[in-house]
């Protein structure tokens, strides 16, 4: 899985907003946090907060002191009751969204982050972080809606960029993609991620070629990044180009021998390349390392079923259509085997399957890279 590291993004935006006060603001507590001694101003705003439980600037304030120790919880809890108190108060909504993001909570930051946007619709920081929270709970075309006007506002910000890409890609908003991928290089032409990430974009759009060049950039860029060699072997893989798709399958297991992706592309290839006794060994390795990789099992079954062992090929084929029953390739196999074993009518139910499902494959890069795009972290 290629990840980004957004430790710089939110540099500016992860600082909690000021808040007017509706009531003088005690000389104590503001001189103490003043001082930095936030531990101590915080003490002193929980006990203004005690003596008079409906002021909420002071709950606010003492919210904010919170974040500023990364308390994150405590100062969520603090803006909730200064909200309850007063939902009009300047900046409460988008310090309680900011609150909920840091502690990873994105989809508790979503509410009170569209509720900073609607009040101050030129607000960066709220549209930014509402562009990530939707990233982190995986709605990427709304994600990408947001990111798009932040990212348009800091041309230079290549992290922001990289996240738009990404939510872009996997709301499979190719072009959208492509464009940000363009850029990325443009400013940073050494990226073996963007060029990796570009070329999934570019197979998206069924630009192969053009995908196999971002792959072959990539991996002259960074020959030992995990993953670029998988990347490669496989659109030399659909590309029919097999000797060097188990060329690229056998470098990245040079580098990472725990890449079942990569064993069980090399054992499809040596079973296309006529070796069926190598590529039973290599497959029913990647088998026994991960128990979901559909191509494995199909291929074990196309073995079984050539060597007449029917029963084998019959559980390892009915293994890969539960895991993707929307494949047409692997209901086609079967209904094949069914007749080989003389059962019609399954036969002629699988092939109707097959028929139906054809229109629907869906067999990208993205697929084989990652199970999930880069995950946030706040």
């Amino acid at each position: 899985m290629i990840m980004w590291k957004t430790g710089c993004l939110l540099a500016v935006l992860l600082s909690a907003s000021s808040l007017s006060a509706q009531t003088p603001t005690p000389p104590d507590a503001q001189a103490l946090e003043r001082q930095g001694k936030l531990p101590e101003a915080a003490e002193a705003w929980k006990a203004i907060t005690s003596h008079n439980p409906r002021d909420a600037a002071a709950f606010a304030s003492w919210g904010v002191v919170l974040s500023k120790q990364e308390n994150y919880q405590e100062a969520a809890s603090a803006y909730k009751k200064a909200l309850a108190l007063n939902p009009n108060l300047p900046g409460i909504q988008l310090n309680l969204g900011l609150a909920e993001f840091k502690q990873g909570r994105f989809p508790e930051a979503i509410p009170p982050l569209r509720a900073a946007l609607a009040a101050d619709s030129h607000s960066m920081q709220a549209r930014t972080l509402l562009g990530l929270s939707y990233y982190g709970t995986k709605r990427f075309a709304e994600a990408a809606r947001y990111l798009k006007v932040a990212a348009q506002a800091e041309p230079n910000n290549l992290e922001l960029h990289q996240v738009l890409a990404q939510s872009c890609l996997w709301a499979k908003d190719n072009d959208c993609a492509l464009k940000e991928f363009q850029q990325i290089l443009r400013q940073n032409p050494d990226s073996a991620a963007a060029h990796m990430l570009m070329g999934e974009a570019l197979d998206g759009l069924e630009r192969s070629a053009d995908a196999i060049a971002e792959f072959q950039a990539a991996v002259k860029a960074a020959p030992r990044e995990p993953g670029v060699h998988f990347g490669l072997g496989y659109l030399y893989w659909k590309a029919h180009q097999y000797d060097q798709a188990k060329a690229e399958f056998e470098a990245e297991l040079g580098i990472d021998p725990g890449n079942v992706q990569a064993l069980a592309y090399l054992g499809d290839v040596e079973l296309r390349l006529n070796n069926p006794e190598k590529a039973l060994v290599l497959l029913q390795k990647a088998v026994q390392q991960k128990s979901d990789i559909r191509i494995a099992y199909a291929d074990i079954g196309a073995i079984y079923m050539d060597q007449k062992q029917y029963e084998e090929a019959l559980t390892a084929f009915q293994r890969a259509v539960k895991l993707d029953p929307e494949q047409p390739d692997m209901h086609f196999r079967l209904g094949n085997l069914y007749r080989q074993m003389g059962n019609t009518a399954a036969s002629e139910e699988e092939f109707a399957k097959s028929r139906a499902l054809h229109k629907k494959a869906d067999d990208a890069l993205l697929k084989k890279l990652s199970d999930a795009p880069p995950a946030l972290h706040p």
